[in-house]
This record gives structure tokens, sequence and C-alpha cells, in this order.
């Protein structure tokens, strides 16, 4: 009977699963002790294991990148969304409040974890051998979490931003607005992490936060600001 086998076969799914998180884990430890460059032996010898067995969970290195992209993903959008509902929730806050907190959010990533962001921005995993410019499709169709990742911040910056816009232009405004400020935020993020020179991530997101909100308020009075 099929159904008992599927039974059989679904009792594993959890383990399975946990085996996942487990392999990503180590795998995320192993970047941040050894630096983004690290190769599929190291990942393996860090968990313990062989490459045959990651695979086995994966299917191929870019499975196991788009893997640690959604860990990363998950933990910043959560902080990015935290700041930024704390910045409206405070009455001294307001909309410029809670775009400055999205950019701090996102460059705390990188200031607390630079490796890391490396390896997930810049692809070297994906970079070496035979599955170099391969990416592991997902269960939504899409194929590179990294862009995945920027479409939902922006996302999420839009929304901060056109909960405050006023006009029938107001959303789609608010849409574009929000990707670019990633835009910004990125770019400036990858000079400051490849060329370093004392700014410290407070002083990198006043001035981040200033050259966006003064676009803003430049290209849309009808922003309802809070905070003067």
């Amino acid at each position: 009977m099929k159904v008992g086998r599927d039974r059989r076969d679904s009792r594993w799914d959890a383990h399975r699963e946990q085996r996942r998180v487990q392999l990503v884990a180590a795998a995320i430890g192993a970047i941040r002790h050894q630096g983004a460059g690290l190769g599929m032996d190291e990942i393996a010898a860090a968990a313990g294991t062989s490459k045959t067995v990651i695979y086995r969970h994966f299917g191929d290195r870019s499975g196991l990148y788009a893997a640690i992209c959604e860990s990363v993903a998950d933990v910043l959008l959560t902080e990015v969304r935290r700041a930024t509902a704390d910045a409206l929730a405070d009455p001294a806050g307001g909309p410029r409040a809670a775009v400055g907190a999205g950019i701090d959010a996102y460059l705390r990533l990188i200031e607390i974890d630079p490796e890391l962001y490396r390896f997930v921005v810049h692809r070297p995993l994906l970079s070496q051998g035979p599955a170099a410019g391969r990416r592991a499709p997902r269960d939504d169709g899409s194929t590179d979490p990294v862009n995945d990742l920027v479409t939902v911040i922006g996302d999420e910056i839009a929304t901060v931003i056109g909960a405050h816009v006023t006009g029938d232009d107001g959303p789609s405004a608010a849409r574009i607005w929000g990707h670019a400020i990633v835009g910004l935020v990125r770019g400036a993020a990858d000079d400051w992490l490849a060329r370093p020179d004392g700014t410290t991530r407070d002083r990198l997101t006043a001035h981040l936060t200033d050259l966006a909100w003064s676009g803003l308020s430049g290209l849309a009075p009808h922003v309802q600001e809070v905070q003067k």
C-alpha cells in the first residue's frame, strides 16, 4: 500500500529538517571562523560529516548556499521589522526615524558578521567548482536568494514610507523610493566593508538617513513627517 510507505517516509521529515538546520548552522559557524572564501571541504569538516551527506540534504553547493541565505534573511528581516516598528511606536519617532532604524539594522549585520555578509552577497561558494553559475530553484519559483532578500527589505521600507505618503500615486511612489533606498544602502555598505576608513556604523547610518530622507522630503513634500 502506498499510504503505508508514505507514512513511514513522513516520519523522517522532522529529522531531515532538523539535520538541515544543523548543517546550515555548522556552515555559518565555519564562515564566521574561516572567512567567506571557504569551500565545501571546510564546511563538511566543520559539520563533522562529508560533502556527500551535505549534497544529500541540499542537492549541491548552490542548494546549501540558498539555505544559508534564507537563514540570514530570516534574521535580518526580523531585525529590520523590529527596528522600524520600535521607531514608529516611539512618540518621538516617525517615518524618518523608522527609515534610519531600518538602515542601521542592515548595517549592524555587516558590522557583527562581515564574513557572513560577504558570503551571502558576493557568492564565493558558487564561484568554486562545477556548480558555478547555477542557482538552486526555490519553492516559490525564484532563483536568487540575494535578490529575493533585497526585494523583501525594499518592500518593508516602502511600507514604512507608504504609511505616511498622501496622493493617488503614493503606493507606487513609496515602492520606488523604498527599493531605491535599499540600493543606496547596499552600495554604501559594500564600500564601507571593502574600504574601511574609520567611519563608524552610527555615522554611516546618519549619513545615509540624511541623504535618503532629504531626497524623500524634496521629492515628496506631501510626506507627513512627524519628527523634525
